[in-house]
């Protein structure tokens, strides 16, 4: 198993021209044996992400709870002094403008969390993903977007905003591939540069996205080749001819 993923991992840092590894995220019931467990002390579920661009481990559900929103997102109820800090959190938020009255209701989450969360790069872990982050640029989103579209398995693309862990349940409940432009508490935690987004890939569909993605991106190259032909034959309408 690894070492396909590993394959996958490779084909998708080079063909997607990628800057960070692609993350391995795994819901687990149990803790996964062989694989150091964080420390904890995150600020945000984010930040996991991001850790796992750099190494394999895995979080117990209740190391991710000091992020009211991103444990909303995970599944964890809103209860008790979490959901004291949620409401808290979207008080400020909706005061601010930031977000607007029962906007939170809409924020995608799963419905019952894992006990237990693997992340790592790509192909570290011994086991399947339930999820797959790249860390884009828009170019390599594009063709993200344009390998969910094609095939007879075509599906639209959802792309989400704010907040950007969401992206997770977007695909748990049934989108193969996913966009999120990220959130701001995403681009502080993580890093994440001003010419990067997020794009998902559900763990079940990564074999056939890797497929698929061969196939568009030689066919954007034939298109490429094409255009600038074109571009380069056509007159400028500033120098006119001759």
């Amino acid at each position: 198993m690894t070492s396909e993923l590993g394959s996958i991992a490779d084909q998708l840092t080079r063909q997607l021209e990628l800057e960070i590894p692609p993350v391995q995220v795994s819901y687990l019931e149990r803790a996964p044996k062989g694989i150091p467990v964080h420390p904890g002390g995150v600020p945000s579920v984010c930040t996991f992400f991001a850790f796992g661009a750099e190494k394999p481990f895995y979080a117990p559900l209740p190391e991710h709870a000091s992020c009211e929103i991103g444990a909303y997102v995970l599944g964890i109820p809103p209860e008790g002094e979490l959901g004291g800090r949620l409401a808290g959190t979207l008080g400020t938020m909706q005061k601010e403008g930031y977000l607007n009255p029962g906007e939170e209701a809409q924020v995608p989450h799963n419905a019952s969390p894992p006990k237990f969360v693997a992340y790592g790069p790509l192909g570290s872990l011994n086991m399947p993903p339930t999820g797959v982050l790249l860390f884009a640029k828009p170019k390599s989103a594009m063709l993200a977007f344009e390998v969910a579209g094609s095939g007879n398995d075509a599906r639209p693309v959802p792309i989400n905003g704010r907040p950007m862990c969401a992206i997770m349940p977007i695909m748990n409940q049934g989108s193969p591939v996913a966009i999120s432009l990220g959130c701001i508490g995403s681009r502080v935690y993580t890093d994440l540069g001003a010419d990067k987004m997020v794009v998902g890939i559900r763990g079940d569909h990564l074999a056939r996205f890797a497929e698929k993605l061969a196939r568009i991106v030689r066919a954007n190259e034939l298109v490429a080749s094409d255009t600038t032909a074109r571009k380069s034959s056509a007159v400028s309408p500033h120098r006119g001819p001759g």
